[in-house]
């Protein structure tokens, strides 16, 4: 084994010969929109964040018992199979059933990818002077979710404007594939993490906790997206805190970060250089003790 459990390491990493078998698995237990679409991104995100290419797919439905359960196992295997499919991915096994006590779909998904050995990147990776990246803006998946799942946001909010929170799921997206695949071509890339459970600032403190580093943050040069403004000051959460799959943290060397920027940039994926990586240990941010939206489920 050449990566095993541990604080922010959310891959495991196999030898396997002349390359790297890297293994994820992740549950969707808030988002029920597209829950199968989202278990494959979820799960790709993290193996792209380990330099390596997302392969294979199995995945674990846990439906509830209503009526309709066919047409709803096949709804999502459909998501699951257009979402592989993008990817480049197989599906290629898991187990379907109706469990007792459920009120909603659930999907454990597990992704397999591979990498050349001298290709691997890990959260472990960050070093002292390194330049900190994020993607995109945040918290993209707590936008989503909350425009979709929370019947509160329909009441509070026009229609138009939760139709443009749902549709983040999508665009900007929670996919970080491509964020990671045009960073790795532009410049050395030290260490790669998705912000999920517990938002930007519980994925910051991930980072360092697994490379043994400190982290310096910026917060006026934090990407706080308007929508995630306007929803987090409805529902009294810190953003820092919330769901933020979609945007994903980098370190890379203080001369190659503008250059993966730009890169980035150019790609149409907006990247902020929003810290530094020190010496010491933690960052200069309260760590969250749960994420922010579970106070509205």
């Amino acid at each position: 084994m050449i990566v095993g459990p541990g604080l922010g390491l959310d891959c495991a990493v196999l030898d396997f010969g002349d390359r790297y078998l890297v293994a994820k698995t992740d549950p969707i237990t808030f988002a029920t929109a597209e829950i199968g679409w989202y278990a494959v991104q979820i799960n790709a995100n993290d193996i792209a964040c380990f330099g390596a290419q997302p392969k294979f797919f199995l995945a674990t439905l846990l439906l509830p018992e209503i009526e309709k359960n066919a047409e709803l196992a096949d709804d999502i295997l459909e998501q699951i199979k257009s979402a592989c499919r993008d990817l480049g991915a197989a599906l290629v096994g898991g187990h379907t059933e109706i469990t007792y006590g459920l009120d909603r779909p659930i999907v454990v998904g597990t992704m397999l990818g591979e990498v050349a050995q001298d290709k691997l990147v890990t959260p472990a990776g960050a070093q002292v002077g390194d330049a900190v990246l994020l993607t995109k803006g945040y918290p993209i998946e707590a936008i989503s979710i909350i425009a979709h799942e929370v019947e509160e946001a329909k009441e509070k909010f026009a229609e138009e404007f939760l139709a443009r929170c749902q549709d983040f799921l999508h665009t900007p997206g929670i996919s970080v594939v491509k964020d990671a695949q045009v960073a790795l071509r532009a410049g050395q890339v030290t260490a790669m993490h998705d912000p999920t459970e517990g938002g930007i600032a519980t994925g910051l403190w991930e980072l360092a906790e697994a490379s043994g580093q400190g982290i310096e943050v910026n917060r006026q040069a934090l990407p706080l997206l308007p929508e995630g403004e306007i929803l987090c000051q409805t529902f009294n959460l810190d953003p820092l805190g919330c769901l933020a799959s979609g945007a994903l943290l980098l370190t890379a060397p203080a001369s190659d970060a503008p250059r993966i920027q730009a890169a980035l940039n150019a790609a149409q994926i907006p990247t902020f250089i929003i810290g530094k990586v020190i010496e010491g240990d933690g960052v200069n941010l309260p760590r969250p003790a749960r994420d922010e939206i579970a106070k509205l489920f």
